[in-house]
């Protein structure tokens, strides 16, 4: 991998890392967010205690891909809770446009498809412990 190519990966990491991060310490400052979660997964018949799995995907596995150490791992974790969140909130946006012309979840999206990005392309040569 020549340098643009791992500077690329290594920005590609910190962005998603980042803004997943702060999606996590926002339920952390307001763990009340746990509540809303809870109830729909209880909409769905899942056990409520499956909210607190939402600290792995928003804030453990943010700092794996910042970091770089288990990289994939922390990009898989995060492409499951982007699906959940679509499946468990989002669902009924899937084939809808905002008013402006935007996807529904374009977010949600965006996150889920740069998720599996990292984790098909690895750490980079910027990492803790590079792939």
């Amino acid at each position: 991998m020549n340098y643009y190519q791992s500077l690329a990966t290594f920005l590609l990491r910190l962005g998603l890392g980042i803004m997943i991060l702060l999606h996590g310490v926002a339920k952390i400052i307001n763990p009340g967010t746990l509540d809303f979660i809870s109830g729909k997964l209880s909409n769905f018949g899942l056990p409520s205690e499956l909210a607190y799995l939402v600290y792995l995907g928003e804030v453990l596995a943010p700092l794996m891909v910042i970091l770089g150490y288990f990289n994939r791992l922390g990009a898989i974790l995060i492409a499951g809770n982007m699906l959940a969140a679509i499946i468990l909130v989002h669902g009924g946006d899937v084939f809808s446009l905002t008013n402006h012309g935007g996807w529904g979840i374009e977010l949600q999206g965006m996150f889920l498809l740069a998720a599996i990005a990292v984790a098909l392309q690895g750490t980079g040569k910027y990492a803790l412990r590079p792939d």
